[in-house]
C-alpha cells in the first residue's frame, strides 16, 4: 500500500512557475514509476509526465515537453513537477499516482493522490 500526498498547487499569472510535490509513504516508493495526470473542468484526465523508479527514464505528454520537467528524490519519498510558462490552458487538478511499471496509462497506476489544484490565470 502507497499513500501519496501532493502540495504545491495554487494560483499563478500566465508565464509564471510552480513546482508541484508529491511524498509517497512506505519504504518501497524507489520501486514504483511515478506519474502526474491532470483533469481540467469537464473534460477527462490526462497524461502528463512520468518517471520511472530510478529517475533514469522520463516521458512528458507533447502539450507539456519542453516547459515541465519531472524529477524525484527517493530518498526523500518524493516527485516533483516543475512547471514553467505556465499557460491558462494547464488550468486543472494535478494527481501524483504510482505504478509497478513505467506507463502512461491511468489503468497502469494502482495508487493516487487526492489532487492539487492549479489555476493559472491570462
Amino acid at each position: 500500500q502507497v499513500q501519496l500526498v501532493e502540495s504545491g498547487g495554487g494560483l499563478v499569472q500566465a508565464g509564471g512557475s510552480l513546482r508541484l510535490s508529491c511524498v509517497g509513504s512506505g519504504r518501497t516508493f524507489s520501486s514504483y514509476a511515478m506519474g502526474w495526470f491532470r483533469q481540467a473542468p469537464g473534460k477527462e484526465r490526462e497524461f502528463v509526465s512520468t518517471i520511472s523508479g530510478s529517475g533514469s527514464s522520463t516521458y512528458s505528454a507533447n502539450s507539456v515537453k519542453g516547459r515541465f520537467t519531472i524529477s524525484r528524490d527517493n530518498a526523500k519519498n518524493t516527485v516533483y513537477l516543475q512547471m514553467d510558462s505556465l499557460k491558462p490552458e494547464d488550468t486543472a487538478v494535478y494527481y501524483c499516482a504510482a505504478s509497478r511499471s513505467w506507463a502512461t496509462a491511468q489503468t497502469m497506476y494502482d495508487y493516487w493522490g487526492q489532487g492539487t489544484q492549479v489555476t493559472v490565470s491570462s
